[in-house]
């Protein structure tokens, strides 16, 4: 079963061409984060640190809470799914125990499950994606530092699926078991992100959530359909059946960055990762839409923060 959900989810995929969400978690070479587990009963609180990733952490039994800097405790509750990007958080009985760091714990190779107590009255479940380079802020700063998964999104449904089956890949360890439950979690972190924008979150500001707005999506897939193309503002709102002005202010709006702005910012992004693949910088300008290599440098540069590299510099 589990496997025929994974089969079919890649191949609906394969019907369509990639969204741009997909395209970016993609080509920023999005790994696996290692998947983890805790069983604890009686008094207990551990801390983790931030990391540069997209992680999921999913209560599949009990109740618990959640801390993190800045927020009031959240009660987390069986069934309930989060997603937590570069932060540092706390997880605990109570909010009132003292905490101790986790990440000892799960140091040693193989150490993927803790337990704490003679029982198991919480059973939690973590895991998600992470990213090889820091194109991943392209990602993480396009949703907030922790999301809660609304049970009564339209796509709620997804992610209680694939935490079912992840569950049940996890309690039933067989050949093959922890690769499963890797993809497994990857499709839970994908599930969980557009059960965030469906909730259409009113004030959100990214390019992630700014992809359900019909005419600010359209543009953004427009835009990352062809990124070389010598796009314009006005070619732009015109696609998109709105006066470039309202385009420009909407466009701002939702995904905090000018039109151009944001097509400049992908570009170098995407760039990046194929001058580490070897790319050749006369090469890779051309692939982004430059066909001068000086006004390409000077883009990068000012857009990552270094010149370009290449094997052939």
């Amino acid at each position: 079963m589990i496997y025929a959900y994974i089969t079919m989810f890649l191949a609906r995929s394969a019907e369509t061409a990639p969204d741009p969400f997909s395209e970016v978690v993609a080509t920023l070479g999005a790994r696996s984060v290692r998947g983890t587990g805790l069983e604890a009963s009686g008094d207990w609180a551990l801390t983790f640190d931030g990391r540069t990733r997209l992680k999921f952490v999913a209560v599949t039994r009990g109740r618990c809470w959640l801390l993190l800097p800045g927020h009031p405790p959240e009660a987390l509750a069986e069934g309930d799914v989060i997603l937590i990007s570069n932060t540092s958080y706390t997880v605990a009985s109570d909010p009132a125990v003292r905490p101790v760091d986790g990440m000892p714990f799960y140091a040693t190779p193989g150490q993927d499950v803790l337990r704490i107590g003679a029982g198991d009255q919480v059973v939690m479940m973590g895991g998600g994606s992470g990213f090889a380079d820091s194109g991943a802020a392209f990602v993480l700063e396009a949703l907030p530092t922790f999301l809660r998964v609304n049970r009564d999104s339209p796509t709620a449904e997804a992610v209680t699926r694939t935490l079912e089956a992840l569950r049940t890949e996890v309690s039933n360890p067989s050949v093959g078991g922890w690769l499963v439950a890797e993809r497994l979690a990857e499709i839970l972190v994908i599930a969980a992100v557009r059960a965030y924008v469906a909730t259409r979150p009113s004030g959100a500001v990214g390019w992630i959530t700014a992809l359900a707005d019909p005419r600010i999506g359209k543009s953004l897939r427009l835009l990352h359909g062809d990124v070389a193309r010598r796009w314009t503002v006005p070619m732009l709102a015109a696609e998109v059946g709105m006066s470039r002005s309202s385009f420009t202010e909407r466009f701002v709006t939702l995904v905090g960055y000018p039109p151009l702005g944001y097509l400049i910012r992908w570009r170098m992004v995407l760039a990046q990762r194929k001058l580490a693949a070897g790319g050749a910088v006369a090469t890779v300008a051309a692939d982004v839409g430059y066909n001068s290599q000086s006004a390409f440098a000077h883009a990068f540069k000012r857009t990552m923060g270094r010149t370009p590299r290449s094997r052939d510099d």
